[in-house]
């Protein structure tokens, strides 16, 4: 086992289902300390950075789209097994595949409007973090 920052993100729609304590609260009890977080609201270009490597994707324009429709939540999360952990949390990127109590099975409406994300691997949070959050700002 071994201690891991994940980054997580609050979507637009968990932002106006107003549903942010109930992810921290699902986070903190999954055995996860959130170690930064701010809420921002993402420009296009900040978006389209983000998920540039889905731009080849038919879904890389609506996602945009989505995620700067409203304000996100962005946070650091960190624990034994971080990434895999906040997976487990958030549950399957498709609702209706999610287990119970899965954060995206209790509050998702469909594949696109999902509620939270989180990071895949170790490089990505890596990436992911650093695209949000200066060094300052995460406090282990």
């Amino acid at each position: 086992m071994s201690i891991e920052q994940t980054l997580s993100i609050i979507k637009p729609d968990g932002i106006e289902k107003n549903v942010i304590g109930e992810c921290f609260q699902r986070f903190e009890k999954g055995g996860l300390k959130i170690v930064a977080t701010k809420m921002i609201h993402m420009d296009r270009a900040k978006a389209e950075g983000f998920y540039a490597v889905h731009k080849e994707r038919p879904f890389f324009n609506s996602l945009v789209e989505f995620m700067t429709r409203g304000p996100v939540v962005v946070s650091v999360l960190e624990g034994e097994n971080a990434i895999a952990k906040n997976r487990e949390i958030m549950g399957a990127t498709d609702p209706a595949k999610a287990d119970a109590g899965t954060i995206r099975k209790d509050f998702a409406s469909n594949i696109e409007e999902n509620t939270v994300h989180g990071s895949d691997g170790p490089e990505t949070a890596k990436f992911e973090i650093s695209y949000f959050f200066e060094k300052n700002e995460i406090f282990s």
